[in-house]
C-alpha cells in the first residue's frame, strides 16, 4: 500500500490549525447539492478534508494496532478517511474471498499513485503497480512466461547454488569474527539480491557493486514511504525539499542502472564479446517487449522501473522470511533438530539442493508456518474496483483503496486450531491444510489472492525452502548469551520485519 505503515511525524498542532482552517473554507463554499449518500463501511468520524488522519498520527500506536483496534470497534470490514483518500479495510476470510475469488476481476484493479510513486514506476508502468487492462496484462504476462516460469527459475540453479556458497561463507566468516554472533537479516538479503541482480541482468558484478545497487534500491524504497502531503495535497508548498529529493534520488537510479541496461543490450548484440554474461536475463524478454496498446517498446527509464520491481519485489520479502525463520528455530529447538534431522536422513554429507527441498515434507510445513505466522506483508498490495461495487453489503466506490489485513485471517481461531502456536506438524499427516494461493479457501494469503496474486510466489518458495536448509544444514543457531528470551514484536516498513534485527550464534555443524 502507499502506505501508512508508519506515518511521518510532524507538528500536529500547526497542520491541525491548517487543516481546521482550511476545512471550514471547504465547507462555507461548498455547494448544497448533494449526490445520494454511498452506503460506505462503518468508521470512526473525523473532520471535514483531513477525516481520520490526525486521530491515526496522534493515537500513539503503530498502523497495523490502530487497525486492529477499529475492527475490535466497528466488525471486519470499516472505512477510515485519511485526508483525500478513502480507504476500505478488509480483515476476515469471507470477506477476502468475495472480493478477491467470487468478484476478483471488479477488485483487480489498483488506485491512483502518490505523485513520488506516479515517477517511480512510470505511471504505473509496473506489474504491480498497473490499473487492471491491457499493460497489466502485457506486463504480467512476460514477468510470468519469460522469467517465473518452471523452466525459467530451473535455468538459474547454479545462481542460486551459488549464492548459497556465498551466504554460508559469509556467515562462517563473520562468526569468526564476533565468537559465533551474525546479523542474520543482512547476509540473507545479500544472498537473495544477488540471486536476483543475476536474474535480473545476466552480467557479473564484484561485491562493491552488488552493494552499491542494493544501498540505492533500499534508498528508493525509503522515498516511497508516504508523506503528510499524499493525504493532504492542499499542504505541498510545505513539501519542495521532498520533491526535490525524490528527482535527485530517482536521477540516481537511472545513472546507476541504465550502463548495466546498455551493458546488457551490447552483450546481446555482440555474442561473445563478453564471456562472463549469462545466456538468458529478465532483461533480455523487455528489450522489445510488445505491451497491448502502444507502439513503442520500454524506454530505459522504463527498464529501469521493471528491473527494479524484480529487485525491490523479491529481496526484502524473502531476506525478512529468513530471520523469522531463524528466529523460530532457536525459540524452538525441537523443530531446528526435526528439520536438520530431516535433511541429514535425506541428504547425508552433500550439499543439500533443490531437488532435495522439493521431497522434504517437515521443511515445507516448517515454511507453510512461517508464512501463516510471518507473511511478508501484513497488508496485501491495495486494490480498487474497476466500477463501483458492493462488499459485505457495503458500498465501494471507484476511488476508495480496499487494504486487505492478513493476520486477523491467518490467527483466526474459527480457521486454526490453537493460531498463537508456531506448529509446523499442523501442516502434516492431514491435520490442517490450507491452500497459500487462496484459490480453494482463504485461510493464509501471504502472497495475495485472486488476479493481482504475486507472480513470484514459486519463486519465493524455492528461495525461502532453499536458505532455511541450508542454513540449518551448515549451523546450529542459538541465542546470544546475552539474550533470554527472543523478542518477536513487529515494525512495518517495506516489510514486516522484527522490531529489533536479530542477531544470532552461528555455530558450524562440521
Amino acid at each position: 500500500m502507499a502506505s501508512l505503515t508508519s506515518l511521518p511525524s510532524y507538528d500536529h498542532v500547526f497542520f491541525g490549525v491548517i487543516a481546521f482552517l482550511v476545512s471550514v473554507l471547504i465547507v462555507f463554499f461548498s455547494t448544497k447539492t448533494k449526490a445520494k449518500p454511498l452506503k460506505l463501511p462503518p468508521g470512526p468520524p473525523g473532520w471535514p478534508l483531513v477525516g481520520n488522519f490526525f486521530q491515526v498520527a496522534r493515537s500513539g500506536k503503530s498502523f497495523f494496532q490502530y487497525v486492529q483496534d477499529m475492527r475490535q470497534k466497528y466488525g471486519p470490514i470499516f472505512t477510515l478517511k485519511m485526508g483525500t483518500r478513502t480507504m476500505i479495510f478488509i480483515t476476515s476470510a469471507d470477506l477476502v474471498h468475495e472480493a478477491l475469488i467470487e468478484k476478483s476481476q471488479i477488485f483487480a484493479s489498483r488506485p491512483a499513485e502518490t505523485p513520488t510513486r506516479t515517477i517511480f514506476s512510470c505511471d504505473k508502468f509496473t506489474v504491480n503497480s498497473a490499473v487492471y487492462g491491457p499493460v497489466w496484462r502485457s506486463l504480467r504476462r512476460n514477468m510470468v512466461q519469460g522469467m517465473l516460469s518452471t523452466t525459467r527459475l530451473k535455468d538459474f540453479r547454479n545462481v542460486r547454488e551459488s549464492a548459497m556458497d556465498k551466504l554460508v561463507d559469509r556467515i562462517r566468516v563473520e562468526a569468526e569474527a564476533n565468537n559465533g554472533a551474525v546479523w542474520v537479516l543482512k547476509n540473507a538479503r545479500f544472498a537473495v539480491f544477488c540471486i536476483l541482480l543475476s536474474m535480473c541482468f545476466g552480467l557479473e558484478m564484484d561485491e562493491k557493486t552488488i552493494e552499491k545497487i542494493d544501498d540505492l534500491l533500499k534508498t528508493v524504497l525509503i522515498t516511497l514511504n508516504a508523506r503528510l502531503d499524499d493525504y493532504l495535497p492542499i499542504l505541498s508548498p510545505f513539501f519542495s525539499k521532498q520533491r526535490k529529493r525524490v528527482m535527485e534520488v530517482r536521477e540516481e537510479q537511472l545513472k546507476t542502472l541504465v550502463p548495466f541496461i546498455n551493458k546488457r543490450r551490447s552483450a546481446l548484440k555482440n555474442p561473445g564479446s563478453d564471456p562472463t554474461a549469462a545466456t538468458f536475463a529478465y532483461l533480455d524478454t523487455l528489450f522489445d517487449l510488445t505491451v497491448e496498446g502502444r507502439k513503442s517498446v520500454p524506454s530505459d527509464t522504463e527498464l529501469v522501473t521493471l528491473c527494479s520491481e524484480l529487485l525491490n519485489g523479491g529481496t526484502d520479502t524473502t531476506a525478512t522470511g529468513l530471520e523469522w525463520a531463524i528466529a523460530r528455530l532457536i525459540d524452538n529447538p525441537d523443530i531446528q533438530s526435526k528439520l536438520y534431522n530431516e535433511i541429514k536422513s535425506g541428504v547425508g554429507n552433500r550439499k543439500v539442493d533443490e531437488k532435495d527441498v522439493e521431497k522434504m515434507e517437515y521443511l515445507n510445513a516448517f515454511t507453510k508456518e512461517l508464512l501463516r505466522k510471518h507473511p511478508p506483508t501484513y497488508f496485501s498490495l491495495t486494490h480498487a474496483v474497476t466500477q463501483p461495487a458492493k462488499l459485505g453489503g457495503y458500498d465501494v466506490p471507484t476511488d476508495a483503496t480496499v487494504e486487505i489485513y492478513l493476520p486477523t485471517i491467518s490467527d483466526d481461531p474459527t480457521l486454526w486450531s490453537r493460531p498463537e502456536v508456531f506448529n509446523p506438524d499442523r501442516f502434516l499427516s492431514g491435520k490442517e491444510e490450507a491452500d497459500i494461493t487462496g484459490t480453494r479457501d482463504i485461510k493464509m494469503i501471504p502472497f495475495g489472492a485472486g488476479r493481482r496474486i504475486c507472480p513470484g510466489l514459486s519463486m519465493a518458495m524455492i528461495h525461502v525452502n532453499l536458505m532455511v536448509a541450508r542454513m540449518v544444514q551448515e549451523f546450529e543457531w542459538s541465542a546470544l548469551p546475552t539474550q533470554n528470551k527472543i523478542d518477536f514484536s513487529v515494525k512495518l516498513e517495506f516489510t514486516t520485519v522484527m522490531k529489533h534485527t536479530l542477531q544470532a550464534v552461528a555455530k558450524p555443524r562440521v
